[in-house]
């Protein structure tokens, strides 16, 4: 239970609310004088690609695919996270309805054949998580063109509608080039027809840029063709420093053009977890700049993302790639102040092991970023699949409900007080929110004996059920309600009496 101690005895105001009444601005108490409630990132990956976390196989029916999603959001839900990251373009398809890409394999086990029943995945995993008061970032590979595990290549795909966007690597994959405009423009298409289309709340992507090595039987990736044009066309850049450059264009691309359409939505990175070696010194491993193309550290500088995931996916005791030394440098890093969120893996260890590894870095997080703290969990399969791990983590670090901390460089502005109705809505009775700025969940604080406690409630048209209130809070009448934003500014908390 969500609870906070009082030293003192809370105010005790009176405000009546009578139908179409208001509540009079006088009986505002500022959000800033309350406990606050507290602040962390929570989430875990749905991975999609080779049915890893759902569906569960290709071609599922459509009424066994929604089952197994509600299973996982409630899951999220009754653990006190708040964001999901679900993987919705793991290669050039769609788990959504698209103009741009065919219908994915991963989902109907058809590449370009709808679900039948036809249904729009993305929308119905939306609406589902923002009834259980989740954020939604859509997570999309943005280069790759073509998975080993995701069928046969149809007249459908990119690989034949666009051949001379995409090179096929040794192990079998098709990827697109990252250099080309074509393929720029293409991805950005993609991701812009998302953030215009739904009620999103974030844009995701991981660390797939230009492919690992191994994918390749480590040659170079097979770029000559449009590199010797680019040198035709009097480039001087080297081909490291212009696959980078090619990268590091198109990451700022669409940072603006995200935030030109919606800037309420969230773009997040979740690279390698190492930078370069030697960074910090003791550190040993893969060199993604010089291997991926991925320039991590400069969107990070720059502040061409809104949070930023680096996959710490080791333990705290393996020195060279220490999660506390990673976690640190990544935090100096961090010169424009964005969320920094790292990945971990949960799933790496096991038993006891995974459970205290999981905790700790949780709390090791917390304490470096205390400003803003959060994780995000890979992936979402060992937490359903491991009672225990769940459960301690749930009554331990996740014991509290938790908002997801705000984004205060895009919107520092607190919104203002909600005003509040009791209105008919049908046969019930309802409280009406009016807010100046667009809010999906509300906080309430109540007096429970000597304690303060709150719940945070997602919101559909503006509108709260009376029975749905007392339901959650059987025992009180008075409630103190605040709005939060899209940005995650909460506003000042009103005091309302609940009628009879």
């Amino acid at each position: 239970m969500n609870h906070i101690l009082l030293k003192k005895s809370p105010i005790l105001l009176f405000i009546f609310l009578y139908s179409c009444s208001t509540i009079n601005e006088s009986h505002l108490v500022d959000s800033a004088a309350l406990p606050a409630v507290p602040r962390e990132f929570r989430a875990a990956w749905v991975a999609t690609v080779a049915n890893i976390n759902w569906p569960s196989q290709p071609g599922l029916p459509v009424e066994d695919q929604k089952a197994e999603a509600i299973k996982l959001l409630d899951f999220l839900r009754d653990h006190h996270f708040n964001a999901v990251i679900f993987q919705v373009r793991p290669q050039c398809d769609a788990l959504y309805s698209s103009e741009l890409e065919p219908w994915s394999y991963y989902l109907t086990g058809a590449q370009g054949s709808p679900p039948e029943p036809e249904y729009d995945p993305l929308n119905f995993w939306i609406e589902e998580a923002h009834k259980r008061r989740l954020e939604l970032h859509v997570w999309l590979n943005p280069y790759r063109a073509h998975h080993t595990a995701g069928g046969e290549i149809t007249e459908h795909s990119i690989v034949r509608q666009r051949p001379e966007l995409v090179v096929k690597l040794k192990n079998g994959m098709w990827w697109m080039d990252p250099s080309l405009k074509e393929t720029q423009d293409h991805s950005y298409n993609v991701v812009m027809d998302i953030v215009q289309r739904y009620d999103i709340d974030g844009v995701h992507f991981d660390d797939y840029f230009y492919p690992y090595p191994s994918y390749n039987e480590n040659l170079d990736f097979p770029d000559s063709a449009s590199y010797m044009a680019y040198r035709a066309s009097a480039g001087k850049l080297s081909r490291s420093d212009w696959r980078r450059e090619s990268v590091n264009t198109f990451i700022k691309r669409l940072y603006k053009g995200i935030k030109k359409e919606k800037k309420h939505v969230k773009f997040g990175i979740s690279p390698f977890g190492i930078w370069r070696p030697a960074n910090p010194e003791s550190i040993q491993g893969f060199d993604q700049y010089e291997q991926l193309y991925a320039d991590a550290k400069l969107w990070l500088n720059k502040g061409w993302i809104d949070y930023f995931a680096p996959q710490l996916y080791w333990p705290t005791n393996q020195i060279p790639q220490s999660f506390p030394v990673l976690l640190n440098w990544w935090a100096d890093e961090n010169t424009k102040g964005r969320h920094l969120w790292p990945g971990i893996n949960i799933g790496r260890l096991k038993g006891d092991q995974a459970i205290d590894e999981a905790i700790n870095q949780i709390m090791i997080s917390r304490a470096m970023l205390d400003q803003s703290p959060g994780v995000i969990h890979w992936s979402i399969g060992p937490l359903v699949k491991n009672d225990s791990l769940a459960e301690k983590i749930f009554s331990g670090p996740y014991r509290q409900e938790a908002l997801v901390p705000a984004m205060d460089w895009r919107s520092p502005k607190r919104p203002g007080p909600p005003r509040v109705y009791l209105q008919q809505s049908g046969s019930f009775p309802v409280l009406h929110i009016d807010a100046k700025s667009e809010f999906k969940s509300v906080v309430i604080y109540y007096q429970n004996d000597s304690i303060l406690e709150y719940k945070i409630i997602p919101i559909e048209n503006s509108e709260i059920k009376i029975s749905d209130l007392k339901s959650l809070i059987p025992d009180s009448r008075r409630i103190l309600l605040a709005v939060v934003n899209r940005f995650g500014q909460m506003s000042p908390t009103v005091l309302v009496n609940l009628p009879e």
